[in-house]
């Protein structure tokens, strides 16, 4: 009897000590499911030689790309944790995975981090996306930089490492991939059929990032340098190892009381192309007219050296937020090509472009919701 009151008794303070430390267990990792749906319906003229006009819903963009995700941590103990990003870009018009049809196409990552920073491993945004998150106004919208450079919002590496630390107002990052690209979804910024990790060319398709930030509560500053090696069948003319695709960002922000101003350059030399050497000018401001209302723009200018290509793009765009969730935009732009140019105002789908060397105009409303 008192052997199975001991049992009794031990099995008991087992049950006790689990559930106590149930609460423990719970609290150690944290999940989040989060993500945007932004769409609308867009209309762009004056496209290819007919010179026609389309009515649309774009399967980019919006003001922001639509997309889902997981994203996590677990506390391990002094001070460091453990990390994972999962993250799916979809077309809203018909669901359809975005970024090639990657399942996790816009982040796929796992590291540790603690106050010396954050190392992790997998697909994974470059610098240069971290650079231009503030500056650049307007960002990945429709009518925004994208349509100059499709590189800037779709500025991520496959098969990479990343270390980005901050020290008070001080950020450091940098980011190398064994191989940048392993779908092969183009001609596309997308997919560019360059997967690397080749034993017989071993700097085929690598690609690294770095960058140093600076930012206090009023302002900020960045300077960043995106480098993308070539490979054979590569698209955008970087069909060998030794051609190499480079972008120099410098840029810088200003917050006021209801406004924020941003300015940068991107300086480009992309070694596959005719037309190598290029700097992307582009200066906006967000101001809010109410709590609920803002108001922004940007002027945007493309000039390639040692040829009549250019390009300007200036863009308007109105947000009405009924909530922290819910809001409703209208947005518009007009692009002027010069030269041999044919790039389209938006960048909200492909197969919009104008004749080379058109202008083009497009106006866009939607809605926006954040979960």
């Amino acid at each position: 009897m008192k052997y199975r009151t001991l049992q009794r008794t031990a099995r008991r303070l087992l049950a006790a000590a689990m559930v106590a430390a149930l609460p423990a267990i719970g609290h150690a990792q944290s999940v989040t499911l989060y993500g945007v749906v932004d769409t609308g319906i867009e209309y762009v003229n004056n496209i290819g030689a007919d010179k026609n006009g389309v009515v649309r819903i774009p399967n980019v963009t919006g003001t922001v790309p639509s997309r889902w995700g997981l994203r996590g941590s677990e506390d391990l103990g002094g001070g460091l944790k453990s990390v994972f990003v999962l993250e799916s870009g979809f077309a809203p018009d018909s669901g359809a995975a975005g970024q090639g049809g990657r399942l996790f196409g816009r982040q796929a990552l796992v590291g540790l981090s603690g106050n010396w920073g954050q190392v992790a491993l997998g697909r994974q945004y470059t610098m240069l996306f971290w650079a231009m998150l503030d500056p650049d106004i307007l960002g990945p919208q429709v009518y925004g930089t994208g349509s100059l450079d499709s590189y800037i919002p779709n500025a991520r590496a496959d098969n990479a490492i990343s270390y980005k630390g901050t020290f008070g107002g001080l950020t450091v990052g940098a980011t190398y991939s064994f191989g940048r690209d392993t779908v092969n979804a183009g001609p596309s910024p997308v997919g560019t059929n360059c997967a690397g990790e080749n034993p017989a060319d071993k700097t085929a398709c690598r690609g690294w990032s770095a960058m140093i930030q600076y930012a206090t509560r009023s302002w900020g500053a960045a300077v960043a340098y995106d480098s993308l090696r070539g490979g054979p069948g590569a698209f955008a003319g970087l069909t060998s190892s030794g051609l190499k695709d480079d972008r120099l960002s410098v840029n810088g922000y200003v917050l006021l009381e209801r406004t924020k101003i941003g300015v940068g350059v991107l300086s480009r030399n992309n070694e596959g192309s005719p037309t190598a050497r290029s700097e992307l000018y582009y200066a906006g401001a967000a101001y809010d007219i109410t709590p609920a209302f803002t108001l922004a723009g940007q002027i945007n200018y493309l000039k390639f050296r040692h040829s009549d290509n250019k390009a300007m793009l200036y863009a308007i765009r109105g947000v009405y937020a009924f909530s922290k969730r819910t809001s409703v935009y209208a947005t518009a732009g007009y692009i002027n090509n010069d030269g041999q140019l044919a790039l389209s105002v938006s960048s909200g789908a492909s197969g919009s472009n104008p004749q080379p060397g058109g202008s083009q105009f497009g106006v866009m409303a939607g809605i926006k919701h954040i979960f």
